[in-house]
């Protein structure tokens, strides 16, 4: 498939049913489409299936969501993205590294972190969406460490999707998931400009 063709994905790394309907919103805020089938704690879905999901989709970009509800070690959500980080199917332009309070993982640097409150920032933040102290830019969560197996070229920090104490609460437009959604794909088009 020519690269032209290739949908452009964001991975969001939480799939719980808050984070869906906030992802949803989301999507729908920057004119893309979320594949709902990819929520769940875990993930349910295989990489093959959600990766046929993505190429019947006629919207772009297309939001997946991957979860390994809480396990520490590589659970089926970290599975299922490792295979999609390495698919030539589709090209993955970014990816949402969700904060979460799992304990003894690696982590992973981000480029940027978006704040409960909207703010960007290059420190990482922690599960409630609060710009970490210590400044450092390491997002620590359930399924982020399998972003270390390839350079996606935009990985954004940000807390507990769809909650932050209703900062990101899908009723109110997910304005928190949107503002890091819509960041990525400005990057994308400062990349190509």
């Amino acid at each position: 498939m020519p690269a032209q063709h290739k949908k452009r994905v964001i991975i969001v790394t939480d799939g719980d049913s808050q984070a869906q309907k906030a992802v949803e919103v989301a999507a729908m805020n920057v004119g893309g489409r979320c594949i709902s089938a990819s929520s769940g704690n875990p993930t349910t879905l295989t990489a093959e299936e959600i990766i046929d999901l993505v190429s019947q989709t006629p919207y772009d970009p297309v939001l997946v969501m991957v979860d390994d509800d809480g396990n520490q070690h590589q659970g089926r959500g970290e599975r299922v993205l490792e295979k999609l980080l390495h698919s030539p199917e589709i090209e993955i332009i970014g990816a949402l590294a969700v904060a979460s309070a799992t304990q003894r993982v690696q982590g992973i640097t981000v480029d940027f972190s978006i704040t409960r409150d909207g703010k960007i920032t290059q420190a990482a933040v922690d599960k409630a969406g609060y710009e970490r102290t210590d400044k450092d830019s390491t997002i620590y969560g359930d399924t982020v460490d399998t972003l270390n197996s390839r350079k996606i070229p935009v990985i954004i920090g940000i807390g507990d999707i769809g909650k932050m104490d209703h900062h990101d609460d899908y009723a109110r437009g997910a304005p928190i998931t949107t503002k890091a959604v819509q960041f990525i794909l400005n990057q994308t088009i400062n990349r190509q400009g």
